[in-house]
């Protein structure tokens, strides 16, 4: 799309921000990444296809007439209409937010139609490729609208009852719409087995990570699985377990798609269009739910997506009191994963860094708005990840990162930006320049503390000798590292980084001033390192 040039070539050069691309001979070998996700074909990760246009079964015509079906000598106006079927066209990002401010759940395709090869996303055809597509939702009949172009689709009957209930008059509501669905077309959609009740849908999301946990399969912890069928929505989250049970009940087949918006406050996005939250499609499933094991050999897109989301999950877990007690990253924090990076970034962008700096807004114009709302604060550069190791450290680094932006703020992000654009340009795109310079005190601060917290949370996930990252460049992680083997905790080297601390001597002093006692040994080890 037009409008994402500009944000990509950005990202492209801020991605030096931080831990840059391994050394060649640490760089596994090539792998062949194709397969599925489920069996019976690939996962798609373009765009949907739609085909013919279905009749909606929920329709209050539709739910009518199945009323009659059933009960003749009953009254058609027990069936009343409860929700609308909607679409919004926002026109500009303030409209975008108000939509999801509001809560409602959007997808950006219409749910009444075929699909003929499902995918991540969907832009109408009849729009132009460079604005906002539309958005459909499903709201409550009264609903008040906000102040955005909006279509009222369809008038909607959607019944909740417990499972095999039926109303205090007798009425068999399951049994409607199931009729339903048989006189609109879509009778072979309703599973023999729960036409005579509804089930909630339940199951349990997995990912292996072969070098952890005996290659046994973990939970894809806290991620969305969102279902329908047709106007019919329903999600919820994974427990850190990867257990999931939908809330409403249905009686149809459905579509299951994970959408990884996590509810530790971070989302996982960029799918060639501006969305705050990727989706990855699982296919039709039962009523009952399904069951998913993702690998290294399971979709590559889908795979990386699912370990970005446990290893930033596992970090932010961690850092609570009974852990690491850090200093969390801030909350709706933006991730993106560029499949043509090695590089990754905690630039920061969505909280603000960057796009006032002159440098940047220059290089952006017209784009550096939109780009504050929808950019990222992370990005992950996922060309040469092989493994779930490699997207766990890379995520560690990061997060790493924003937990002391979350600390120091954004004058002194704005700063170390500055110091990582002014290398970039003026050293041939040298990583974290030379150590020469203005601010080049911000990036040694940081870039210590990332390397370290990269380095002893690998060692802590998958065991062996602490990994040496980050230490042939030109600051020390082996401070940290030394002073570590010695007592002190990853909070007492946070809570040290505070926005004065702007180059080593003052993060030296700091630390003794904090730690009296061990005044002598940090002395030394600063001593031998600088």
């Amino acid at each position: 799309m037009g409008r994402l040039a500009g944000l990509i070539a950005l990202t492209a050069m801020l991605a030096a921000c931080s831990k840059g691309p391994a050394p060649v001979a640490d760089v596994p070998g090539g792998r062949d990444w194709t397969g599925t996700v489920l069996e019976g074909g690939e996962v798609s990760h373009g765009m949907i296809v739609l085909g013919d246009k279905l009749d909606n079964p929920y329709t209050t015509e539709n739910m009518r007439d199945a009323f009659v079906s059933l009960y003749p000598t009953k009254s058609r106006n027990e069936v009343k209409t409860t929700h609308l079927y909607v679409r919004f066209l926002p026109r500009n990002e303030e409209e975008f937010e108000t939509l999801t401010s509001m809560g409602l759940d959007l997808v950006d395709y219409p749910v009444d139609y075929e699909i003929l090869v499902d995918g991540d996303y969907y832009h109408d055809p009849s729009l132009g490729d460079d604005g906002y597509t539309w958005q459909y939702a499903v709201v409550p009949d009264g609903y008040e609208f906000p102040d955005v172009e909006y279509e009222i689709l369809d008038e909607c009957f959607i019944t909740e009852t417990d499972p095999d209930a039926k109303s205090a008059d007798g009425i068999d509501w399951t049994a409607v719409e199931c009729e339903a669905y048989r006189l609109s077309g879509n009778g072979g959609m309703v599973l023999p087995e729960t036409k005579a009740g509804k089930v909630h849908p339940s199951g349990r999301i997995t990912i292996v990570d072969e070098e952890a946990y005996g290659g046994k399969p973990v939970g894809l912890a806290g991620v969305r699985v969102r279902c329908n069928t047709f106007v019919k929505f329903s999600n919820t989250y994974t427990d850190r377990d990867g257990y999931y049970t939908i809330p409403k009940t249905f009686s149809a087949n459905l579509k299951y798609r994970l959408v990884f918006k996590n509810e530790k406050g971070f989302a996982i996005g960029f799918n060639l269009i501006l969305q705050p939250a990727s989706a990855s499609a699982l296919g039709k499933g039962p009523a009952e739910g399904l069951d998913v094991t993702i690998t290294r050999n399971s979709d590559r897109t889908l795979f990386l997506r699912s370990a970005v989301n446990n290893a930033a999950y596992d970090y932010i877990s961690r850092c609570a009191a009974e852990d690491m007690d850090l200093t969390l990253p801030p909350g709706d924090l933006r991730i993106w994963l560029l499949s043509r990076l090695e590089a990754s970034s905690a630039v920061m962008l969505h909280h603000k860094v960057g796009v006032s700096h002159s440098l940047v807004k220059d290089f952006l114009g017209y784009f550096a708005s939109l780009i504050a709302f929808f950019a990222p604060d992370v990005t992950i550069g996922t060309e040469n990840m092989q493994d779930y190791s490699d997207v766990y450290r890379a995520v560690c680094h990061e997060l790493a990162h924003c937990s002391h932006f979350s600390q120091v703020g954004l004058d002194y992000w704005n700063r170390y930006v500055e110091y990582i654009l002014t290398s970039y340009v003026t050293m041939g795109g040298m990583t974290y320049g030379d150590g020469s310079g203005r601010y080049a005190g911000y990036c040694e601060i940081g870039e210590m503390w990332a390397y370290y917290m990269e380095s002893v949370m690998y060692q802590e996930r998958y065991g062996g000798p602490v990994p040496q990252f980050g230490t042939s460049y030109w600051f020390c992680p082996q401070i940290f590292r030394y002073l570590d083997d010695r007592g002190f905790r990853k909070a007492d080297f946070l809570a040290a980084m505070q926005s004065d601390v702007t180059d080593i001597s003052a993060l030296q002093g700091r630390l003794t001033l904090q730690h009296p006692s061990k005044a002598g040994m940090i002395e030394q080890v600063f001593f031998r390192y600088r």
